[in-house]
C-alpha cells in the first residue's frame, strides 16, 4: 500500500505551480520588451546565441526535482518490512489512582496531573523497557498492555482524568491484581507494579494482593501523592467535593497503607511532592531490577523517499550541467576553408 508519512508537506506542492505561472509571464515580457527596443530581424540577431529549447529544458528539469523534493520531504512509503529488535531491560506495570480525590491539588497542578508528569517523565527517559498502564478507583481496568511504544504511551496517560471509572472508591488490591497479569510470561526479567494513589478510602485486601504478587516474583512500589495533612477537592463544576450531608470532602494521603502495602509487595514507598525526589527514587529502585534481553518485532515501513531525492538532485545536477547558449556553428565559407 502507497501512503506519504508526512502528507501535510504536500501543500508546498503549490511552489513549481506558481513557478510555471512566473516562467510563463517572464518569457512574455521578455519578448514584448525585445519587440518594443528593436524590430524582428534585430530581435532574432540579439537573441540569436541563445537556445529557448535549452532554456525551457533547463525550466522542466528543475520544475521536476522540485517536485521530486517535496516528495521526499512528504516521505512516500510503500510496502512493509518485519524488524526485530533485541533489546535489554525490565517490565513495568504502572496503575494510577483516578478516583475524585485525585483532583486535590495540595500538590502541583493537582495529585493526578503530578502523578501523570512523573510517569511521562519515566516514559521520555525509558529505552529498552516495557511498560503497560492502568487506571483504578472502586474497581481496576487496562488501559494499554506491556509494549515498548513509549509514544503510545504518552497518548494513552495524557486522557486519564478522574471520574473516568465510575466506581468510586480506592480498591488498592484490585489495582494491584490487575497488574499481576499485565506482564509477559518471561520469568528472567525484572517487573514492577507501580502503584500512585492518595490511599484514601482503601479497601481491604491490599496488603495481602501485595504479597502474592512478591510470591510471583513481582516488586510492588506505592508511590503515595498529596499531603498527611488533607485537602479540600475542587470540583470542575466549582466549588468543593462535599458528602452526603453536605460537607466539604476533606482527603488526605494515606502514608501507612501505602508503606504496608510496598513492604508486603518487597517494594518500596515514595511520596510525590512538588519535587522529582519520588522519580528519581523510583529510577534508582528500577536500576537494580533484572535485566533481561527481549525480542520487540514490529512491521515498518518502507521508506522510499531516498529514492526520490536521489532522482531530485540528479536532475538538478542534469539542469546545472546543460547551458541555454547554443553551440557555435561555422558559416558555410569557413567550413569550404578547412576542407581546402
Amino acid at each position: 500500500m502507497f501512503r506519504f508519512a508526512n502528507p501535510e508537506y504536500l501543500a508546498l506542492l503549490t511552489v513549481p505551480a506558481v513557478m510555471v505561472g512566473v516562467y510563463m509571464l517572464g518569457r512574455i515580457n521578455r519578448r514584448r520588451r525585445l519587440n518594443r527596443l528593436s524590430d524582428e530581424r534585430l530581435s532574432d540577431v540579439l537573441t540569436r546565441s541563445v537556445s529557448t529549447g535549452r532554456r525551457l529544458a533547463k525550466f522542466i528539469l528543475a520544475e521536476v526535482a522540485l517536485t521530486a523534493l517535496v516528495l521526499a520531504m512528504a516521505r512516500p512509503q510503500m510496502g512493509t518490512t518485519n524488524v526485530t529488535n533485541e533489546r535489554t531491560g525490565i517490565e513495568v506495570c504502572f496503575v494510577i489512582d483516578v478516583s475524585n480525590s485525585m483532583r486535590a491539588d495540595d500538590v502541583s497542578p493537582s495529585r493526578l496531573e503530578r502523578a501523570k508528569l512523573l510517569v511521562s517523565t519515566l516514559l521520555q527517559r525509558m529505552k529498552n523497557d516495557r511498560v503497560a498502564l492502568a487506571v483504578f478507583a472502586g474497581e481496576a481496568y487496562p488501559q494499554l498492555p506491556i509494549t515498548n511504544d513509549y509514544a503510545s504511551a504518552r497518548l494513552f496517560l495524557d486522557n486519564f482524568t478522574p471520574g473516568m471509572v465510575t466506581l468510586q472508591g480506592t480498591s488498592m488490591a484490585s489495582a494491584i491484581n490487575l497488574g499481576r497479569k499485565s506482564f509477559t510470561d518471561n520469568k528472567e526479567i525484572g517487573k514492577a507494579i507501580v502503584l500512585i494513589t492518595d490511599g484514601e478510602d482503601h479497601e481491604q485486601g491490599a496488603i495481602e494482593a501485595a504479597a502474592e504478587a512478591k510470591d510471583e516474583g513481582l516488586c510492588v512500589y506505592v508511590l503515595g501523592v498529596g499531603s498527611p495533612k488533607g485537602s479540600k477537592i475542587p470540583m470542575p463544576e466549582g466549588g468543593n467535593l462535599r458528602d452526603k450531608s453536605g460537607r466539604e470532602v476533606v482527603s488526605a494521603l494515606n502514608e501507612d497503607i501505602c508503606r504496608q502495602v510496598a513492604t508486603a509487595g518487597g517494594g518500596a514507598y515514595f511520596h510525590i511532592d512538588n519535587s522529582n525526589t519520588a522519580q528519581e527514587q523510583l529510577q534508582s529502585a528500577f536500576a537494580g531490577l533484572k535485566q533481561a534481553d527481549t525480542t520487540a518485532s514490529f512491521t515498518d515501513q518502507d521508506e522510499q523517499f531516498m529514492a526520490v531525492a536521489l532522482i531530485a538532485f540528479a536532475l538538478l545536477l542534469v539542469e546545472m550541467l546543460i547551458t541555454d547558449v547554443k553551440r557555435k556553428q561555422g558559416s558555410k565559407k569557413d567550413k569550404q576553408n578547412n576542407n581546402v
